[in-house]
């Protein structure tokens, strides 16, 4: 009588347990690919051909950009962008002047100015001036001023300041703002808004949802492997089981 009771118990447990394993992997499924819809949705990848953003974001290194409008670009952003004048490839630089800046340097520490006001640029490649030339542009309304982090070595604003907009480009030209870096493995992140553009007028853009959608792929594929595990460690625990008695 016991160990009838005992099987049929036990049974019911197994039963339950494979309802509950297999609700984890459906709900994993559903977060897992969801996650994937959901970036693809709003992110679009590129791969950084150049070391012009070093060391923010190095020489063959994939990002993720987010599908935004030219109009809710920010100061700090990092933007991927095409204009005829630069070329027919997307390029990847950063925002340091909107509409109605005046863009200059250097002051005798080396710093860019935005309308005056010195500007910290901690992810600079070195520890020299923020531009090895001096320069000066007044921003017209509606573009943008975009310069590499690795001011020595990247083609940007500087070299186009005889163009007609002082080097800027219409913020029409931007295809995405790059949220985070997703390869190689070791810099993966999410891109910070630099703090000193924050203090400047209309502030800095927010971020996008790249964390929750990362956590999203990851619960689900946590409920996924845990679903799945279930019946191999029940069986094994089956067998120790029956071993004992």
């Amino acid at each position: 009588m016991s160990s009838s009771t005992e099987r049929r118990t036990d049974g019911r447990g197994r039963t339950t347990g494979s309802v509950l394993s297999g609700l984890a992997v459906a709900v994993g499924c559903v977060l897992f690919l969801g996650g994937f819809v959901w970036a693809a949705l709003i992110y679009r990848p590129y791969t950084v051909p150049t070391d012009s953003m070093s060391p923010t974001i190095a020489v063959g290194a994939r990002v993720l950009a987010e599908k935004v409008d030219g109009s809710e670009i920010r100061r700090g952003d990092i933007v991927v962008f095409k204009d005829a004048a630069w070329g027919e490839l997307p390029m990847v630089k950063r925002v340091v002047g909107v509409g109605g800046d005046k863009v200059a340097c250097c002051t005798e520490q080396g710093r860019l100015t935005i309308n005056g006001k010195p500007v910290e640029e901690p992810y600079l490649q070195g520890h020299g001036p923020a531009s090895p030339v001096g320069f000066k542009a007044a921003v017209p309304a509606g573009q943008l001023f975009l310069l590499g982090d690795h001011r020595s070595d990247s083609l940007d604003s500087r070299v186009h300041l005889t163009d007609g907009d002082h080097g800027s480009v219409p913020r029409g030209a931007v295809q995405g703002r790059v949220d985070a870096r997703a390869w190689p493995l070791g810099s993966i992140g999410v891109m910070q808004r630099p703090a000193a553009f924050a203090a400047l007028p209309g502030g800095t853009s927010q971020p996008g949802p790249v964390q929750p959608i990362a956590l999203t792929v990851v619960a689900g594929a946590v409920l996924i492997l845990a679903g799945a595990a279930y019946g191999p460690l029940a069986r094994r625990r089956t067998r120790k089981a029956r071993s004992h008695d």
